[in-house]
Formats: structure tokens, sequence, C-alpha cells
């Protein structure tokens, strides 16, 4: 009986080696994207440079609120940099300011313009003068595990009419 209860307890020791054998002991880190938010920046400001940018310009302000922890934002905001249409269409009709709201930061801003209640990343599109257009949650613009560039330029399209009111 301890002879089989010895072994019984060796082989168990000897499963959970052999288990741990294929385990890296530290495994590699998966690399974070770098930082496209700045999460000490006042959003207000950033409006409010943006908004007097647009107006000089005259273009539209699109704001992307959202926060570097968000795949989603990180996506759309790629989406934006390495689409040729979507980045001219950007270039020509939008001054483009990105406003964190990590952690309650920014928060009464994004409620200003009706993101409460909205995942993360959405949109503000605001006139050349900062009168607020249209506030869009990016989830409408999203198929499958991507960003569609079909929907995404419409929606730019849609808007850049209304640089000035």
């Amino acid at each position: 009986m301890k002879t089989r209860t010895l072994l019984l307890g060796l082989i168990s020791l000897l499963t959970a080696g052999f288990g741990a054998l294929g385990q890296p002991a530290n495994p590699p880190k998966k690399e974070s994207p770098p930082d496209i938010y700045d999460e000490t920046a006042d959003g207000s400001k950033q409006v409010a440079a943006a908004v007097a940018a647009a107006q000089k310009a005259h273009k539209c302000v699109l704001l992307q609120f959202g926060a570097n922890w968000c795949g989603w934002c990180h996506k759309l905001h790629r989406l934006f940099e390495t689409d040729q249409a979507i980045s001219e269409k950007l270039k020509a009709d939008y001054i483009v300011a990105l406003v964190d709201v990590n952690k309650g930061h920014n928060q009464e801003l994004g409620a200003k313009y009706g993101g409460q209640g909205y995942g993360l990343p959405f949109i503000v599109v605001l006139d050349s003068e900062g009168k607020h257009l249209t506030t869009k949650h990016s989830g409408e613009l999203e198929e499958g595990d991507h960003h569609s560039p079909q929907k995404v330029l419409a929606f730019l399209q849609e808007w850049a009419s209304h640089k000035e009111n």
C-alpha cells in the first residue's frame, strides 16, 4: 500500500514537472503600440487650438476621443494614417485632435459632445467655428475585427461639406 501511494505521488510530481517544460520561465511580453493620446493634455485646450486652426484653414474639426489602452482606438488611428483616401480626406477637410478620456480624464468634455454611453473610440465633428455637428460611435463604422474604410470615408465625406455654417 505504501509503495502504491509513493508511486502515485512520484507520478504526480513527474507529470507536473513535464507540464512546465514547454513553458518559458518568463514568457515574452506582448509589445504595446506607442501611445497616441496625451494623457496629461487638457482636452478643452486641445479643442480650442483645433477650432482656431480650423477657422484659419476653413476646415472642420474631428475629435477622436479614446485612450491608449484601447485597441479599437489604435485601429482607427492606424486607418486614418495608412488608408490613402481617408488620410487625404482628413488632410484636405479636417483638423484632427486626439482627446484622452482615460480614467475620468476629460470626461466632462466627452459628455459635452454627447459621448456618454458610447464605448471608445467615439468621434465628434465640429464646424470651423466650433459648433457641434455630430457625434459618432465608431462601432457603427466597424466591419468584423476592423473599421470599414468605406464607411469611415463616407462619414468623413458627409460631414466635410459642413465646414462653415
